[in-house]
Protein backbone atom coordinates (compact mmCIF):
# COMPACT_ATOMS: atom_id res chain seq x y z
CA UNK A 1 0.00 0.00 0.00
CA UNK A 2 0.81 3.76 -0.28
CA UNK A 3 0.11 6.46 1.94
CA UNK A 4 -0.34 10.15 -0.07
CA UNK A 5 -0.30 13.51 0.91
CA UNK A 6 -1.30 16.64 -1.36
CA UNK A 7 0.16 20.09 -0.13
CA UNK A 8 0.51 23.76 -2.06
CA UNK A 9 -2.98 24.66 -2.69
CA UNK A 10 -4.32 28.34 -1.87
CA UNK A 11 -5.55 30.98 -3.49
CA UNK A 12 -4.23 33.22 -6.40
CA UNK A 13 -5.49 35.40 -9.03
CA UNK A 14 -6.05 34.44 -12.49
CA UNK A 15 -3.32 34.24 -14.66
CA UNK A 16 -0.93 33.01 -11.64
CA UNK A 17 0.74 29.99 -10.56
CA UNK A 18 0.70 27.40 -8.00
CA UNK A 19 2.46 24.30 -7.51
CA UNK A 20 1.33 21.18 -5.74
CA UNK A 21 2.99 18.34 -4.20
CA UNK A 22 2.03 14.56 -3.22
CA UNK A 23 3.71 13.03 -0.82
CA UNK A 24 4.21 8.62 -0.98
CA UNK A 25 4.48 6.88 2.05
CA UNK A 26 6.77 3.44 1.34
CA UNK A 27 9.87 2.30 -0.58
CA UNK A 28 7.59 1.29 -3.34
CA UNK A 29 6.74 4.82 -5.10
CA UNK A 30 8.27 3.99 -8.18
CA UNK A 31 6.20 0.96 -9.31
CA UNK A 32 3.18 3.04 -8.75
CA UNK A 33 1.47 5.34 -11.98
CA UNK A 34 0.20 9.12 -10.83
CA UNK A 35 -2.68 10.84 -11.68
CA UNK A 36 -3.68 13.99 -10.47
CA UNK A 37 -7.77 14.66 -10.87
CA UNK A 38 -9.91 17.56 -9.56
CA UNK A 39 -13.90 18.42 -7.96
CA UNK A 40 -15.43 21.39 -8.18
CA UNK A 41 -18.27 22.03 -5.58
CA UNK A 42 -21.66 20.66 -7.21
CA UNK A 43 -19.50 18.38 -10.41
CA UNK A 44 -18.05 14.99 -10.19
CA UNK A 45 -14.35 14.31 -10.09
CA UNK A 46 -12.39 14.53 -13.37
CA UNK A 47 -8.75 13.80 -14.54
CA UNK A 48 -6.09 16.58 -14.70
CA UNK A 49 -2.86 14.83 -15.53
CA UNK A 50 -1.38 11.28 -15.16
CA UNK A 51 2.16 9.99 -15.13
CA UNK A 52 4.29 7.10 -15.84
CA UNK A 53 6.23 5.20 -13.05
CA UNK A 54 9.69 6.14 -14.49
CA UNK A 55 7.58 9.76 -15.47
CA UNK A 56 8.65 8.91 -19.07
CA UNK A 57 4.79 8.92 -20.37
CA UNK A 58 2.76 11.87 -19.45
CA UNK A 59 -0.98 12.66 -20.27
CA UNK A 60 -3.09 16.03 -19.84
CA UNK A 61 -6.83 16.66 -19.96
CA UNK A 62 -7.29 19.08 -23.19
CA UNK A 63 -8.84 21.54 -20.68
CA UNK A 64 -5.19 22.24 -18.97
CA UNK A 65 -2.93 21.50 -21.60
CA UNK A 66 0.01 23.64 -22.26
CA UNK A 67 -0.82 25.51 -18.58
CA UNK A 68 -0.36 22.17 -16.33
CA UNK A 69 2.73 19.96 -15.96
CA UNK A 70 3.02 17.30 -14.06
CA UNK A 71 6.42 15.50 -13.21
CA UNK A 72 7.65 13.04 -10.16
CA UNK A 73 10.92 12.78 -8.22
CA UNK A 74 11.46 8.91 -7.36
CA UNK A 75 13.83 9.80 -4.90
CA UNK A 76 12.04 11.80 -2.67
CA UNK A 77 8.92 9.82 -3.39
CA UNK A 78 7.21 13.23 -4.35
CA UNK A 79 4.70 13.92 -7.56
CA UNK A 80 4.52 17.33 -8.28
CA UNK A 81 1.99 19.39 -10.64
CA UNK A 82 2.75 22.68 -11.88
CA UNK A 83 -0.76 24.83 -12.95
CA UNK A 84 0.30 28.50 -14.66
CA UNK A 85 -1.87 30.23 -16.34
CA UNK A 86 -4.77 30.00 -14.19
CA UNK A 87 -7.81 30.57 -14.44
CA UNK A 88 -11.90 30.57 -12.38
CA UNK A 89 -12.80 27.29 -13.52
CA UNK A 90 -9.38 25.73 -12.40
CA UNK A 91 -11.41 26.01 -8.76
CA UNK A 92 -11.79 22.91 -7.43
CA UNK A 93 -9.88 20.49 -4.69
CA UNK A 94 -6.92 18.78 -5.88
CA UNK A 95 -6.23 15.37 -4.95
CA UNK A 96 -3.10 13.20 -6.21
CA UNK A 97 -3.91 9.31 -6.76
CA UNK A 98 -1.83 5.87 -7.48
CA UNK A 99 -2.24 2.56 -9.10
CA UNK A 100 -0.03 -0.08 -9.78
CA UNK A 101 -2.40 -0.58 -12.88
CA UNK A 102 -2.85 0.61 -16.07
CA UNK A 103 0.17 3.34 -16.62
CA UNK A 104 -1.49 7.18 -17.28
CA UNK A 105 -5.35 6.27 -16.69
CA UNK A 106 -7.31 8.81 -16.87
CA UNK A 107 -10.38 6.99 -14.83
CA UNK A 108 -10.60 6.94 -11.15
CA UNK A 109 -11.65 3.38 -10.91
CA UNK A 110 -8.23 2.50 -12.10
CA UNK A 111 -6.53 4.31 -8.76
CA UNK A 112 -6.94 2.77 -5.79
CA UNK A 113 -5.48 5.42 -3.68
CA UNK A 114 -5.52 8.74 -2.93
CA UNK A 115 -4.54 12.16 -0.93
CA UNK A 116 -6.79 13.79 0.98
CA UNK A 117 -6.94 16.68 -1.66
CA UNK A 118 -5.73 20.75 -1.65
CA UNK A 119 -7.87 23.11 -1.81
CA UNK A 120 -7.20 25.69 -5.49
CA UNK A 121 -9.02 28.90 -5.46
CA UNK A 122 -8.33 30.71 -8.21
CA UNK A 123 -10.08 34.05 -8.14
CA UNK A 124 -11.14 36.68 -11.50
Amino acid sequence: QVQLVDTGGGLVQTGGSLRLSCAASGRTFSLYSMGWFRQAPGKEREFVAAISRGGGSTYYADSVKGRFTISRDNAKNTVYLQMDSLKPEDTAVYSCAATRGAPTSTETYDYPYWGQGTQVTVSS
